[in-house]
């Protein structure tokens, strides 16, 4: 239910990350899409949205999500079928359902359903600490989402929906033999992982390990990319004047390389500020889940908080050629809606747990 003492806590550190971080997408957008404007004006659309999607999930108990989190798995799976059938089909990937005003993209919202269903996993089935035959059924429902992402083919989220659940189950306390277990076995599938991959996710790799044996063709991208970030020296080449991306070296810079574009107009000190910002959202989502005064709150809190995490982190790893390409988006500074609309609904639910822990005190 709502409660008007909800707005008396707000976590006005955390929306004003966010809001410095808006900031920055549009900046970034902007330079991005000089010849267009289709972009950031878009993203300022996807903006506002987030923004009362936020704000819509702050005001209710998030507890209740605790109670539907079947309804809510159901609803990702159904969403996630419906792209085989009537998805929208982009550069050899079919991940969207084209709704007219907007492209749904199933497999974005996947990773908050994730969270929520993990969380209402270890929430309602409380141990001291769990093994592997108690990993079973989250494995089992994660599965579906996971190969339905993965078929796609969306190796990176699909990748990023077993890090948060992964990152969730240790945090609710996995014996150290059951770690052991999985990481044995992780490594036996490693074969067999290699040949369900598409043919262009095994040249990723390949490249990722040697970009400069196809510097013409797979290894391009990342080449350039880490040509943009390292020409920004310590100050960068100015805003709207980084060559690379202006020239068209740099392909993607609205999406998969808005972290290059960055950090080349912006050099050293505008990339370490846009890291603190991400650091500080990081720090005070950990925060929240250690303050939360029920459990399904801390799980809730940390799993957004890795989902934020893990997401900044791979796709930081992929322009700076530490990782291979994988095609996720840098939270909030890529251009998308779905992305977008999620983080923010996510950093909503971050605010609710910290609001009402203080309503709980009062109780």
């Amino acid at each position: 239910m709502f409660d008007r003492k909800v707005f008396l806590h707000l976590d006005w550190w955390l929306l004003g990350y966010m809001a410095i971080i808006m900031i920055i997408g549009v900046i970034n957008l902007n330079s991005a899409s000089t010849a267009d404007s289709y972009y950031q004006w878009k993203q300022a659309q996807w903006y506002a949205a987030g923004t009362v999607f936020m704000l819509l999930c702050i005001i209710f108990d998030y507890r209740v999500l605790a109670s539907h989190a079947v309804h809510i798995y159901i609803l990702t799976v159904v969403l996630l079928l419906l792209v085989i059938f009537v998805g929208k089909s982009v550069s050899g990937s079919q991940r969207w359902i084209p709704l007219g005003f907007f492209n749904l993209q199933p497999s974005e919202f996947a990773k908050l359903s994730t969270v929520i269903v993990v969380s209402s996993y270890f929430y309602h089935n409380e141990k001291p600490s769990y093994g592997i035959k108690d990993l079973i059924r989250p494995t089992l429902l994660m599965a579906v989402p996971f190969f339905l992402i993965f078929r796609q083919p969306d190796l990176g989220t699909a990748l990023l929906v077993l890090l948060i659940m992964a990152s969730i189950i240790l945090v609710a306390g996995l014996r150290w033999t059951s770690i052991l277990t999985i990481a044995t076995a992780c490594i036996a599938a490693a074969p067999l992982a290699w040949k369900l991959m598409k043919p262009y996710q095994r040249e990723r790799i390949k490249i990722f390990l040697n970009p400069e044996s196809d510097p013409l063709g797979s290894g391009y991208h990342i080449i350039q990319s880490k040509i943009a970030i390292g020409s920004g020296q310590l100050f960068g080449k100015g805003y709207m004047a980084g060559t690379q991306a202006h020239l068209d070296f740099l392909p993607e810079v609205h999406t998969d390389f808005a972290f290059s574009i960055w950090a080349e107009e912006w050099g050293f000190i505008g990339a370490f500020i846009l890291l603190s910002v991400y650091f500080l959202i990081i720090a005070r989502g950990l925060q929240i889940a250690s303050q939360s005064k029920e459990r399904f709150g801390s799980f809730l809190a940390f799993g957004i908080t890795a989902m934020l995490f893990w997401q900044a982190v791979i796709n930081i790893c992929m322009v700076t050629g530490l990782m291979p390409v994988v095609g996720i988006p840098l939270p909030m500074i890529s251009y998308g809606g779905s992305s977008v609309i999620t983080t923010m609904i996510g950093v909503g639910l971050l605010i609710n747990i910290k609001s009402r822990r203080f309503i709980f005190d009062s109780k």
